[in-house]
């Protein structure tokens, strides 16, 4: 069960930290100058490198078309994160190894969360027919958890953005002007994103969206008042529903006459498939950028790229018919 295996591997992280500990005691050489900056997820990735371009040595730790939710650092990640200068971490459940990581090293690593960049955080939301694990309901912390994919919401992006750039600024003066004028460039696109999502669902027909998938939409759902159905919470590891939760879902999609159906990036589409078999629905792919596949990663596709595709597939999924 999950908050077992997680224990498991935080134990874990005791002794093989031990081992880490001693290898890095130091910052690795700048031979160039420049900023050592270590992003777990792709969304902090693609954010600093609008930023900072090559004025930095940016990396990820997650490898692309991996899954964030099922993430555990190698001793090799141990040590890039202890060499950083900068540590960009979303600050929730998913990636908690990070604080193990940085209580391990006696070197100075800046550190930003994301989910300390926003200015509301919200708990995570079980909506009706939605499938929790057993573990959902054995502390009041779990249940009471905050949802930590906080950069759904383009509004939210934009601070994040924001938080980010200050602190490059500070850390990396020789450049500030630049991150500055890069930063506003890239305000822009994500308030025009914001208003592209505004003009979509305000003049849709539905508000409502189904997801045969996990849910890591909550703030953007929130931000443009969607109602929606889906089949797990944001963090479930979970990829096989119950019969009940995919009974339920088909007689959402039947009951609202819904047209598309949605998966998630990088995830397995069976359900989705069931669902629209049964139903006559379309499936279509809403991106919550934890990540992207390798050839999206070597092409550069980005955040504002990936939110337009989710525009593009909602027109149709709120303003057609089944």
């Amino acid at each position: 069960m999950k908050i077992y295996q997680r224990f498991f591997c935080l134990l874990l992280f005791g002794s093989l930290l031990a081992m880490v500990g001693g290898c890095s005691t130091q910052k690795s050489d700048r031979e160039d100058g420049r900023l050592k900056v270590v992003a777990t997820v792709y969304a902090e990735y693609d954010f600093l490198r609008n930023i900072a371009g090559d004025n930095i040595r940016l990396s990820m730790l997650l490898l692309p078309g991996a899954d964030a939710h099922s993430f555990d650092p190698t001793p090799k990640d141990m040590v890039s994160v202890q060499e950083a200068d900068l540590f960009v971490t979303i600050g929730g459940e998913s990636d908690a190894w990070a604080e193990k990581i940085l209580a391990s090293t006696d070197q100075k690593v800046e550190t930003i969360r994301l989910m300390d960049c926003v200015d509301e955080l919200k708990e995570e939301k079980i909506t009706e027919g939605m499938q929790t694990e057993e573990e959902h309901s054995e502390t009041q912390e779990q249940k009471n958890g905050f949802d930590e994919h906080v950069w759904t919401s383009p509004e939210n992006a934009m601070q994040i953005v924001q938080k980010l750039c200050d602190k490059l600024c500070i850390m990396d003066s020789r450049h500030a002007e630049e991150y500055q004028k890069n930063t506003a460039f890239y305000l822009k696109k994500l308030s025009e994103l914001d208003k592209q999502f505004k003009n979509v669902i305000d003049g849709a027909k539905r508000r409502e969206i189904i997801v045969a998938d996990k849910f890591p939409f909550r703030y953007f759902a929130d931000a443009y008042n969607l109602t929606y159905y889906a089949a797990f919470p944001g963090c479930s590891i979970q990829t096989d529903a119950s019969a009940e939760t995919i009974a339920f879902l088909i007689r959402k999609v039947k009951e609202d006459r819904i047209p598309v159906v949605f998966h998630m990036e990088l995830s397995s589409e069976a359900m989705c498939n069931t669902i629209c078999d049964e139903t006559g629905a379309k499936k279509a792919q809403l991106n919550a950028v934890h990540n992207v596949s390798r050839l999206d990663f070597e092409k550069g596709t980005g955040y504002v790229e990936l939110m337009q595709e989710n525009i593009t597939v909602l027109k149709e999924a709120l303003n057609g018919s089944l």
